[in-house]
């Protein structure tokens, strides 16, 4: 009952997708004069790649339908913020996870399949459970990595914003303009923090934007609020006029000081676990030391036990103190 109660709902929904993805709903009239209304938004400074692996090419069409079919929550914003800090199209990664997801499905029957040939006969069920387990399982685990992933590439973009700031400092110093100051320190740097700013810097000039506005919608791409707090400074002196030279050396200093306190408390986790395996080194050469006085001493309690007191021979001597006689 179960078994067929299963199959009917995979049946209807996998019905209703196809559905879905070959007549899309119609937008309604409010939304339609909304999107001929609204700006456009400006072109991201994030652009992701769509290439991929053997897995996205083979789950892209799968991908493809179910982007039509309106399942874009499929991947939260969460997981699109962390894909567009790596370099990833959502695209690509939804293929990806469909394709784990279908060798997690096909997994467990495929192995059902050699025991039954090898002789071996399983229930239908434990087959069954195995394989929406193993589809669950490779569904969700391409998600597992990525936010570890982009925290680290995030933090090697702090990294190389301090020394952006620098550069902007002292092309301050040397009597340049804002833009021309944030124009020279983002073409002075390599690697590919450098080349995101120079992007976004390279794209506001095309536009005829703000560099400032360019670059507080990278930090909101990115999710690195010190380059958000950096585009409001920078936009004061812009706007206003105002000397931001002495505040962007000093959130460049407070930059530097809190990636060397993350370095230390980096290094101080790694010295605590590197405790853990000497605790158990120690503990099994204490084992090693003390099994054979541990053995005797368990021998002995089980000879002592396999005579009862009563059987036990006794003597007493003339004083009335009791002996033992083995």
């Amino acid at each position: 009952m179960i078994l067929a109660l299963l199959c009917g709902a995979g049946v209807g929904g996998g019905l209703f997708l196809v559905a879905r993805g070959l007549y899309p709903p119609r937008p309604s009239l409010a939304q339609a004069l909304a999107q001929l209304r609204s700006l456009p938004d400006p072109a991201p400074v994030l652009s992701p790649e769509a290439a991929g692996g053997y897995a996205a090419r083979v789950g892209r069409p799968a991908a493809r339908a179910l982007a039509r079919s309106g399942a874009s929550w499929l991947v939260p914003a969460t997981v699109r913020r962390d894909l567009a800090v790596l370099g990833r199209s959502p695209e690509r990664h939804l293929a990806e996870k469909v394709t784990l997801a279908l060798v997690g499905l096909v997994f467990a029957p495929a192995v059902a399949a050699l025991l039954l040939l090898g002789g071996a006969h399983l229930p239908l069920v434990v087959p069954l459970w195995a394989s929406l387990v193993f589809m669950v399982a490779g569904f969700v685990l391409p998600d597992l990595g990525i936010h570890a992933d982009a925290g680290r590439r995030r933090r090697d973009f702090r990294h190389a914003l301090s020394s952006f700031l620098d550069l902007v400092v002292v092309a301050l110093a040397g009597g340049g303009g804002v833009e021309t100051a944030l124009s020279d320190a983002a073409s002075v740097g390599s690697g590919w923090a450098f080349a995101y700013l120079r992007r976004a810097l390279d794209q506001a000039r095309l536009a005829r934007q703000t560099p400032w506005a360019a670059l507080g919608r990278l930090g909101q791409e990115l999710g690195v609020g010190e380059l958000t707090e950096l585009a409001a400074s920078v936009s004061l002196a812009g706007t206003e006029g105002a000397k931001v030279r002495a505040s962007l050396a000093a959130k460049a200093t407070s930059l530097r000081t809190h990636e060397l306190a993350e370095a230390e408390t980096a290094d101080q986790a790694a010295t605590e676990r590197m405790s853990l395996p000497v605790v158990l080194l120690f503990a099994g050469f204490l084992l090693f030391l003390g099994y054979p006085a541990v053995e005797k001493v368990l021998t002995g309690l089980g000879v002592v036990l396999q005579f009862p007191a009563s059987e036990a021979p006794r003597a007493t001597n003339r004083r009335g103190r009791l002996w033992k006689t083995w």
